[in-house]
């Protein structure tokens, strides 16, 4: 008998209430696949059965891929997905911090190019009062992983058992990890399974994946950071705006507030794009010394902040919570918390002044701008496949990565820029790759004699 199934008796004779897990003699998964196929909502029973039964391995991986189909198909109503999340958190462990009085947070991003905000909200949040428990991912694609970031820092270990994580959380105030073996399991059994059955950009199953991770940390307050653009995972606004509705009324039905803003991904977030690179960037925000061309990611992480401190009660208004982080900000408390963190989790926290201690490329090359006028385009998806070339990047989870390679953009939508001007400071360790990467970043810029306007940073907020 699995362990799963002795904690359900043993709390069957506690709570006779509880209803997750089920008599599943009554269904049958080719029922299943049938109702859904023709569209026929299924019931939470039914959910629970497909969850339980496939993380158990008491369903064939060919009739779960027929069954997911069936959802990027049809689709899943708010209910269902609600279901499917909630059978997903309830297949491992849940967190629980009732020792801790202080609210509990997290922000999660669907990911960007050089979207670092994690690694600067995490700490400022944590600086003003609040407890940050983030269970975060590696890159993957071309996309920048939080976790691969903080390895830059020698000796961080991003791999601490529940103990650990919760003792640290509750210390520190804020500690980041990665996905644990026992956090919501049918999640990571499914994501493996959509990954290789093209059904990975259905939003029911992207919104009940990521909340079902979050929701398994026992938050008060999960603030969502969906990105739109060229260099999301969802490109258009419309779909970007589905999911952040998605997540925010999963959260709604399994009790747990939730704030979704759904932000610009046209260009890359900040000036760097690369692991280590962007530690250095994110010190530079929290020390309070922010530069041209780093304002968006400033401004981003400022306001995933402020709202999770007016959804957690230390804000009165954006105004009260910007005020508050401009404070923790200009007195060091918030990159002090940063430097707790890591020493925390056994990371040099020397390396966060002396930069030098962290991955460094071999050689730099600049590219210049052939004509002068102002940039109309930065594609943040080509500098995101040239900075992966390079080595910042993975195809597979498996993959290797070189942390000290990426680039540092020097110029941004709607900047003027002479002929010659530098664009990008490229950072790379092999001249194959670089040779091979140039023609991305090359293409990602559009040089015209007209202006046009930055696109605008947050395109949403649903409180």
């Amino acid at each position: 008998m699995s362990i799963f199934k002795k904690v359900y008796i043993l709390l069957v004779l506690v709570l006779p209430i509880l209803s997750f897990c089920e008599d599943n003699s009554q269904f049958r998964i080719l029922d299943i696949i049938a109702k859904k196929r023709d569209n026929i909502e299924l019931t939470k029973k039914e959910i629970n059965y497909f969850v339980q039964e496939y993380t158990e391995n008491k369903i064939e991986d060919y009739q779960a891929s027929s069954f997911l189909m069936a959802i990027f198909i049809n689709s899943m109503t708010p209910d269902e997905t609600a279901y499917l999340t909630n059978a997903m958190i309830n297949s491992g462990k849940i967190l629980n911090f009732d020792e801790i009085s202080d609210p509990i947070v997290d922000k999660h991003s669907t990911g960007g190019v050089g979207d670092k905000t994690s690694l600067i909200l995490a700490p400022i949040c944590a600086s003003l009062g609040l407890k940050v428990p983030m269970i975060s991912g590696r890159g993957l694609g071309h996309t920048g992983g939080t976790l691969d970031k903080l390895e830059s820092i020698d000796g961080f270990n991003v791999n601490q058992d529940s103990e650990n994580f919760k003792q640290i959380v509750k210390d520190v105030g804020v500690c980041i990890i990665g996905q644990t073996k026992d956090i919501a399991p049918a999640d990571k059994k499914i994501y493996a399974l959509r990954d290789v059955s093209g059904s990975v950009e259905s939003i029911p199953l992207i919104a009940s994946s990521i909340m079902s991770k979050k929701m398994a940390e026992g938050l008060d307050v999960l603030v969502m950071d969906v990105k739109t653009g060229k260099g999301a995972l969802i490109k258009d606004y419309e779909s970007s705006l589905k999911l952040a509705i998605a997540m925010q009324n999963i959260g709604e039905k399994l009790n747990t507030k939730v704030i979704a803003i759904v932000s610009d991904m046209n260009q890359p977030l900040g000036m760097a794009v690369g692991n280590s690179l962007e530690i250095i960037e994110c010190m530079q925000i929290l020390k309070g010394e922010c530069q041209k061309g780093q304002e968006d990611l400033r401004d981003l992480s400022f306001t995933l902040a402020s709202q999770m401190l007016i959804a957690a009660n230390k804000a009165e208004n954006e105004k009260d919570a910007i005020d508050k982080i401009n404070r923790v900000i200009n007195d060091g408390s918030a990159f002090e918390k940063f430097k707790e963190m890591v020493k925390a989790q056994n990371g040099n926290e020397k390396s966060l002044d002396d930069y030098s201690l962290l991955p460094t490329a071999n050689f730099k090359y600049f590219l210049k701008a052939t004509k002068s006028g102002f940039v109309n385009t930065l594609d943040a998806m080509k500098i995101a496949l040239g900075s992966s070339i390079l080595g910042s990047g993975r195809k597979t989870i498996e993959d290797e990565i070189d942390l000290s390679v990426g680039v540092i953009i020097y110029k941004k939508i709607s900047d003027f820029v002479e002929d010659s001007d530098i664009l990008l400071e490229i950072h790379y360790n092999d001249e194959s790759k670089l040779k091979e990467a140039l023609s991305f970043f090359e293409d990602a810029y559009e040089i015209e004699d007209e202006n046009v306007c930055s696109p605008a940073l947050i395109k949403k907020i649903l409180k």
